[in-house]
Parts: C-alpha cells; sequence; structure tokens
C-alpha cells in the first residue's frame, strides 16, 4: 500500500478560506476551481481532505455557525434581554459592514442561491438559521419569567421578529447599505420592544 505524501496546509486555514468564497459566491456559485485557488491545492488534495464541495461546505457553514454562535452568546449574555437584542442587532449591523466579511450573511445569502437539487444544503442552511433565532426565543422566554416582558407577551414571536430584522440587515448589507444605515434599522427594531 502506497504512502501518500502528508498535508502542507493547516486545516483551519483551509476552512477558513473554503467558507470566504462559500460565503461570496454561494454554495452553487462556488467551484471547485474557485476553492483550490483560495485553500492553495489542486482538486485531488482537496477530496482527500474533504472529501467533496458538499462535504467541504458543511465543515464550512459549521464553521461559520460557531462563530456566529459565539457573536449570539455574547450579545445574549448581556444583563438584560433588551440590553442583549439591542447589542445582537447593533453587532449584526457592525459585523456586517466590516471590511474584512463579505457584506451579507452566509445564511441568509447561501440559502436564497440554492436550487431544488441541493435541497439538503438548504435544510442545512435553514436549521442553523432556526438555531440562531432558538437562542434569540430562550432569552426572551427567560426574560419573561424573570418579569422583564410582561405576561402578554410572545417570546416566539418576538424571536421571529428579531431573527428577522437581522436577516433583512444582511440583505441590506449586500445591497450596500452603510454601518449607519443599519444601525438605524436597529434602533428602530428596538421601539417595538414591549
Amino acid at each position: 500500500m502506497a504512502i501518500g505524501r502528508p498535508r502542507t496546509f493547516c486545516t483551519e486555514e483551509a476552512l477558513d478560506r473554503a467558507m470566504q468564497v462559500f460565503w461570496r459566491k454561494g454554495y452553487e456559485g462556488a467551484t471547485i476551481a474557485d476553492l483550490t485557488q483560495a485553500i492553495g491545492i489542486n482538486p485531488p488534495s482537496l477530496y482527500a481532505a474533504f472529501g467533496s464541495k458538499e462535504q467541504l461546505f458543511r465543515k464550512a457553514l459549521s464553521r461559520y455557525a460557531d462563530k456566529r454562535d459565539d457573536f449570539l452568546r455574547d450579545a445574549l449574555s448581556k444583563p438584560t434581554a433588551r440590553e442583549g437584542v439591542a447589542s445582537l442587532l447593533r453587532m449584526t449591523a457592525d459585523f456586517l459592514t466590516e471590511k474584512c466579511n463579505p457584506a451579507c450573511c452566509l445564511l441568509v445569502q447561501g440559502v436564497s442561491a440554492v436550487g431544488d437539487h441541493a435541497e439538503c444544503i438548504r435544510d442545512e442552511m435553514n436549521l442553523k438559521r432556526a438555531e440562531g433565532e432558538k437562542a434569540i426565543r430562550q432569552r426572551l422566554k427567560r426574560a419573561k419569567a424573570e418579569g422583564e416582558l410582561p405576561q402578554a407577551a410572545d417570546p416566539s414571536t418576538l424571536a421571529r421578529y428579531f431573527a428577522t430584522i437581522t436577516e433583512g440587515m444582511a440583505v441590506q448589507a449586500a445591497a450596500g447599505a452603510s454601518r449607519a444605515e443599519l444601525r438605524k434599522v436597529a434602533e428602530t427594531a428596538m421601539k417595538i420592544w414591549p
């Protein structure tokens, strides 16, 4: 049995580079040539390391979701739910307009650019988006239980609303909205706080 050459690239760095390609071009728009060029490897090495484009995308998506989860945890850990959600919206505006990131959200941009033939990819992105909404909902349920929200408040509806706002901000950022414009959206969204 022949022994292959050892890998000459860092898997974590390769995933970050692949994530950037998928983030900019979407799952279907990213070609194997785009991915191998970004990572600095040839197609056989990509397949040997990651299996397939779909498997690479799933790993890159998990990496993106992990970063998003850290972001959510940080925002929602504020002393009050109101501060947490306001922080989440401000941080989203800032994140979407950072020069080092594409001006969109991989989960929002990606789900709209996947055809029916890649339904399993779309389902995975929808699941990741739903996990973000769930984190907001859990924080709002806690706020209601602690008396921060009135009894008439519906944590599920509020969570869906704020998740929709963050996703809409991602669409606006992709269309060129500035940080100041997105922060105004965030401020306006907080005016519905019960």
